[in-house]
């Protein structure tokens, strides 16, 4: 179990006080929420959220964060791709087979609930009322079955559906709404499916991720990379998931913003350029051996030693874990509620060879944020071996080498003819073959004199070939090779906006001490919905030519500002904008009016300077920028103090 959550200064975290701040201040807000609360609505809109304009803000200056630290920072090739996606794209990828979730079904009440979350909350639960049972009269829980529950929670991601459905059984886990029995686990896929043209023949899905683009455009990228090894590609935009059953706000959503890296490394080099600048960054790893130990506390490591004992892999793979540690960091999340726990083998994605996610720890747990995948050479190696496309790299040699290899040879004379408009794709397809593929249909054609290659549709819709001995031979050839040629590994860092912006709000919230109504949001300047917040003390007509200059001043440095100049009290509009996560504010006074001088507020101590309005700009320019902290500019701006103004 997850340990409980505390507000930013360690008091007892309450949900619904953070949420009524969140919904009171519009940073998010359930879509079409009028037709859902409205008597005739009948649809299934769970899972869909629109952002007000304070969370419009707060992404925006996460994806711009992102943006800088990895985009910039890494000189990564950014793309845009289409959301809509053919069938045959995700079938070669996988995702049509084994994109999928199991799910179980409440046959009473007509409920389909995913599975390991059943078993997870269920047990989750009747460890905290220390009772074996749905009710408060149900069995205590002894000390065997207590150890049991945890151990099952700690492997829980790595129960495959007949396993879940075994602990569903075994323990007499019921839908907690109502207590009624489910049926056993089925694979529900995740994909939102549809057509495209007035025909509706061609199959088309929502994209899952962001990656397919990407990797269908890797010959583009490297070309325009002029060939050079490694680099990254990078994308930011909606994917879609047809979620089981949608809960937890924004946690577990069917349309979100996704933030992906793929970065293309030489399989046999996985060394980073870069690594020593984050050898020393110390991560909270919760290995694939301690889960499987049944324990949940992660240890700490810096990623050079991780990497050196392989519990981290790869350099390149550990390189990108310190970096998602790094800009976590930046953006405000609490390192004591972050840690990096590593998938175990029936949870790993089908293309993924090791995989760890960046989980935040908030009031439903820890929450997975970012994967990190090492991808190997899956993606490049489908999409090439259905498509022919080739998607290696060449690489020159510093001297030829003599290779030995197994090569195929089409007579064109006959299969164009017998094959017409089919042998360009018989062509590719013969091309594409691997040197174990070739060598097997070498001992088949020999045997047999003939062999059944399968095939991208061909015009009859087969989708596989018969070439007997007349059309094709396959034999060992010995060559002079100048290049190399290789199929590069992907590592993929993947990052879930919305989940990273609701965490970041929880662990940024706390409130004033004694005072439960004045809540706080710390957000960072760097992602903080709006810089500075100006208020004038007085509504007099003399202070609003002031306040508009100011603003203006502000906004001309690119600086986020909002003027309350509202009948309430100085204090209560600071405390609603401490609610919107507003860092800064300027109060603009009767002292103003006499010598020009501004005061310059900081949310979380409410402290404040006094001075010029050139010294407070700069001030304030500077704070932004980071070029300068709160205490530096308190080190040589003087104290202000007044009560009226909070």
């Amino acid at each position: 179990m997850a340990p409980p959550m505390t507000t930013l200064k360690g008091e007892r975290f309450d949900r619904s006080l953070f949420e009524s701040v969140i919904k009171r201040r519009f940073f998010f807000t359930e879509s079409f929420e009028i037709y859902r609360l409205s008597a005739n609505f009948k649809g299934d809109n769970r899972g869909l959220y629109d952002y007000g304009p304070p969370g419009c803000a707060l992404q925006n200056n996460l994806v711009d964060a992102w943006r800088k630290h990895f985009v910039l920072e890494e000189n990564m090739l950014e793309l845009d791709c289409s959301i809509i996606t053919p069938e045959v794209v995700l079938q070669t990828s996988g995702h049509v087979d084994k994109f999928a979730d199991w799910m179980c079904k409440d046959p009473v009440k007509g409920e389909y609930l995913r599975a390991d979350h059943l078993v997870e909350n269920v047990l989750e639960s009747r460890l905290s009322r220390r009772v074996n049972g749905p009710s408060k009269d149900s069995p205590k829980l002894d000390d065997s079955t207590f150890g049991e529950y945890n151990e099952i929670l700690a492997k829980i991601d790595n129960y495959d559906g007949a396993e879940l459905g075994e602990l569903i059984k075994r323990f007499d886990i019921r839908n907690p709404d109502g207590n009624g029995q489910v049926l056993p686990p089925i694979p529900f896929n995740l994909m939102f499916k549809s057509t495209i043209g007035p025909s509706a023949a061609s199959p088309v899905y929502l994209r899952p991720e962001t990656a397919q683009g990407q990797f269908l455009n890797f010959k583009k990228l490297l070309d325009y990379n002029q060939g050079s090894m490694p680099f990254a590609s990078a994308s930011i935009g909606k994917s879609y998931r047809n979620e089981i059953s949608p809960r937890s706000g924004l946690l577990r959503v069917r349309e979100f913003l996704m933030a992906e890296i793929e970065h293309y490394v030489d399989p046999q080099q996985k060394e980073y350029e870069r690594f020593s600048e984050v050898s020393g960054v110390e991560l909270p790893l919760l290995d694939r051996t301690t889960q499987l130990a049944g324990k949940v506390v992660p240890r700490a490591m810096t990623v050079g030693q991780a990497v050196v004992a392989k519990v981290i892999d790869n350099e390149t793979l550990g390189y990108f874990l310190a970096r998602v540690m790094l800009f976590l960091i930046k953006i405000g999340v609490s390192p004591s509620k972050v840690r990096f726990r590593q998938h175990l083998a029936n949870e790993m994605a089908h293309y993924a060879c090791d995989c760890w996610d960046a989980e935040l720890l908030t009031s439903y747990g820890w929450i997975e944020c970012v994967g990190c995948a090492d991808r190997s050479a899956y993606d490049l190696t489908v999409h090439s071996k259905y498509t022919g496309a080739p998607l290696v790299v060449k690489q020159a040699l510093a001297e030829p080498n003599e290779v030995i290899e197994w090569q195929a040879t089409l007579d064109k004379r006959l299969t164009g003819p017998r094959f017409k408009r089919d042998a360009k794709i018989i062509q590719a397809t013969v091309e594409a073959l691997d040197q174990s593929s070739l060598e097997a249909l070498a001992d088949t054609l020999i045997k047999e004199g003939a062999v059944t290659i399968n095939t991208p549709a061909l015009s009859d819709n087969r989708t596989s070939v018969t070439l007997s001995t007349e059309l094709l031979t396959i034999s060992q050839v010995t060559r002079s090779v100048t290049t190399r040629e290789y199929i590069p590994n992907v590592i993929e860092p993947s990052f879930g906006i919305g989940r990273v912006l609701y965490s970041l709000l929880e662990q940024v919230y706390w409130n004033r001490p004694d005072d439960v109504a004045r809540a706080v949001l710390s957000l960072p300047l760097a992602v903080a919905p709006t810089k500075v917040l100006i208020v004038p003390l007085s509504n007099q007509s003399q202070f609003a030519p002031l306040v508009r200059k100011l603003s203006t001043r502000l906004r001309s440095l690119g600086i986020s500002n909002n003027i309350d100049s509202s009948n309430a009290s100085i204090g209560k509009r600071y405390s609603r904008n401490d609610e919107l996560g507003t860092p800064l504010g300027i109060t603009v006074d009767f002292q103003t009016l006499d010598d020009g001088s501004v005061t310059l507020r900081e949310r979380d101590t409410m402290a404040q300077v006094r001075g010029s309005e050139n010294e407070i700009v700069e001030a304030t320019k500077n704070l932004v920028a980071g070029i300068e902290s709160w205490a530096e500019v308190c080190r040589r701006l003087p104290l202000f103090s007044s009560e009226s103004h909070d």
